[in-house]
């Protein structure tokens, strides 16, 4: 198990140190503050992206949440301060009647009052409206950016569980964190609009409260960047626990593993594991929250007693006559509000902070760079509709992270209309050879040759568009099923008869027709309690039918007939072969039986060449495929035997 403690240093957030002096503080902001401005301006290009009416939109009620907490204290007092006049005049014997009441100032500021109390809650809902609208098409426009930022980089970088890590992070911020971060730094901007109202009031009637208040919240703020900074740099830390996490829980859901999960009974020692991994993370977590909590208890106390002195001295003034009641609603009201606003202004800060710095999560994938690009500048285009030669040129090459060569100083050429099966133990290096010849990873060495130009000349896109591959981990859609074989060329304007033709080719017609609606028919039961599973054998006849409605010059077979019995298999190949017409077919197969209708065979053994020709030139040369031809023929026959 991975070791509860983190590296010191590893993670740049939690490498601040505190400022040595007063005139170590610019450092010290300058770090805790590093990168902050950047994120946040790049959260409001998100909202900017995804719709400019709802960033207006947030201004204004910022800007009405700023002023009106103030109009409204202001216009509270004046209320009292004219009841209060109009009770003195009255107890002096001045008759007050009705009709003074309508003409007075009080009906004026009663009407003035209850017009802010409407319009308060008339902007709430627009706020309210506003956020949900624009938080859904933030997280629109975040996972789309992610959908393409995933489809662009390389395969290699899903071999790297750091990469895993990003895109588990990535995904975790692309739910509401960003509008989250955008309404809280409006919320900020609101507060200290009533801040300010707030201390000017203050400042005219007692300055020393309103700047001691202001004074005494900086402790506060530093306790809070500090330990939101502390908690970021714990969870990106813990990334591997939460993902530990998330893996047990997500097996116990799995549908492809609910039976052997059931039938080993391994639900409990996945709770176990999940519990353990989870206490490990929570004990750290639990440190700092407790932490921070003592720290901001403390000075909350200290920040109340300072509030009570400043309230005791005002009430001290209205009973010597200086204020009115309403100055002492007023400014008593100003002095907590300072208080609550720098408390909001902290907290809400301080979150923002920590928003913007899990932020660096997204961008970090999203800065992730793809190596498998044209290295030319003007990339050269394939020929589509032609035959083509693919030659392999002391090709060798090793996945990431690793130093064992899967293929090592093959040489091989693929002639045009060939049908070519490669075949070999398991880890010869079949599979890796077909994501080489793709382009899906490049070479560590040598060089593959396209009609005689290095493959990395050609544009991606058109090298990919050249073949119709069916690999042995075959997407499985919960589309219909014309949805599922136009997949496999979505650029093609196919009519029906070209679809039911593809399917006819890879023999998928006969299980289609049957079907309750027939090509219409909803599959997988994701979305749809109608839809229809397919069988093993059924789902790899409809990615064949993906093949052939590719239209590719160059179709690949990657062992796709693994759940198909040998005789199924070999008439699926043979089929294949007589409806390919003069195209380049590549398959692998574990199945020598079917190997006998290529023209040429490749046995692979530890990435490299071992023998080539076609099946009887091979059974002649009584090599490595002769044997193990012979070996799989004796297993048939004595399965046969017994049956």
């Amino acid at each position: 198990m991975q070791s509860s403690k983190i590296p010191p240093g590893q993670y740049k957030y939690d490498r601040v140190k505190p400022p040595k002096s007063i005139f170590d503080v610019p450092r010290f902001l300058k770090e805790l503050l590093g990168g902050f401005f950047t994120r946040l301006f790049y959260i409001f290009s998100i909202v900017w992206k995804s719709g400019p009416i709802f960033l207006f939109l947030m201004c204004f009620v910022a800007l009405f949440n700023g002023l009106m907490p103030v109009a409204g204290a202001v216009i509270s007092a004046q209320i009292l301060n004219e009841l209060q006049i109009i009770i003195t005049e009255s107890a002096m014997g001045k008759a007050f009647t009705l009709a003074a009441f309508w003409g007075s100032m009080v009906l004026l500021l009663l009407i003035a009052f209850f017009t802010y109390r409407i319009l308060n809650k008339v902007v709430t809902r627009l706020s309210n409206a506003v956020t949900r609208m624009a938080g859904e098409r933030v997280v629109r426009h975040v996972k789309i950016e992610i959908m393409n930022k995933a489809q662009a980089l390389d395969l290699s970088a899903f071999d790297l569980p750091a990469f895993y890590e990003k895109l588990e992070n990535a995904n975790r911020e692309a739910g509401n964190r960003p509008v989250s971060i955008l309404s809280s730094t409006f919320s900020v901007i609101s507060t200290v609009i009533s801040l300010v109202g707030y201390m000017v009031i203050l400042a005219t009637a007692l300055p020393i409260a309103a700047f001691a208040i202001a004074l005494a919240a900086i402790p506060s703020a530093l306790v809070n960047f500090i330990y939101r900074r502390r908690s970021f740099a714990y969870m990106r830390g813990r990334s591997v626990d939460r993902r530990q996490m998330n893996y047990y829980a997500s097996l116990t859901t799995n549908k492809d593993l609910a039976k052997e999960i059931r039938m080993y009974d391994i639900g409990d020692e996945l709770k176990t594991r999940y519990n353990n991994v989870f206490e490990r993370y929570y004990r750290g977590l639990r440190s700092l929250i407790i932490k921070e909590n003592i720290w901001q208890i403390v000075l909350a106390v200290l920040t109340s007693l300072l509030s009570c002195f400043f309230f005791a001295y005002i009430a001290w003034g209205v009973f010597e006559g200086t204020y009115l009641i309403g100055d002492y609603s007023l400014y008593t009201g100003a002095l907590t509000s300072i208080s609550t606003s720098v408390t909001t202004l902290i907290t809400t800060s301080a979150t923002i902070y920590e928003g913007t710095l899990f932020i660096d999560n997204l961008l970090s994938f999203l800065k992730e760079k793809s190596l498998v690009v044209p290295r030319i500048k003007e990339p050269l285009h394939v020929k589509k509709g032609t035959a083509h030669t693919v030659e392999f040129r002391h090709v060798s090459f090793a996945y990431p992270d690793t130093t064992r060569r899967v293929i090592d100083d093959l040489c091989l050429t693929l002639d045009p209309g060939e049908t070519v099966a490669l075949v070999g133990l398991n880890g010869a290096g079949k599979t890796t050879l077909i994501k080489l010849l793709t382009r899906l990873y490049d070479p560590t060495e040598g060089e593959i040759l396209l009609d005689g130009y290095d493959l990395r000349d050609y544009d991606v896109g058109d090298v990919r568009r050249l073949f119709g591959i069916v690999f042995q981990d075959f997407g499985k859609y919960a589309f219909n099923v014309r949805d599922n074989i136009r997949l496999g060329n979505l650029d093609r304007d196919g009519t029906e008869q070209d679809i039911r033709h593809a399917a006819a080719q890879a023999g998928a017609d006969s299980f289609i027709d049957k079907l309750a609606d027939g090509y219409d028919t909803n599959l997988m039961r994701y979305f749809d309690a109608e839809g229809t599973e397919l069988s093993g054998g059924q789902w790899q006849k409809l990615s064949l039918s993906r093949a052939f409605y590719s239209d590719a010059d160059i179709i690949i077979l990657d062992e796709p007939t693994a759940s198909l019995d040998p005789l199924a298999e070999q008439e699926v190949f043979r089929r294949f072969d007589e409806l390919r017409g003069n195209k380049t077919t590549v398959f692998v197969s574990h199945r020598l039986s079917s190997a006998t209708v290529a023209s040429k065979i490749v046995v692979l053994e530890n990435g490299r060449v071992a023998e080539e020709g076609n099946h009887r030139a091979l059974m002649d040369k009584n090599g490595q495929y002769a044997k193990l031809f012979r070996i799989q023929a004796e297993r048939y026959l004595e399965e046969s035997g017994t049956k």
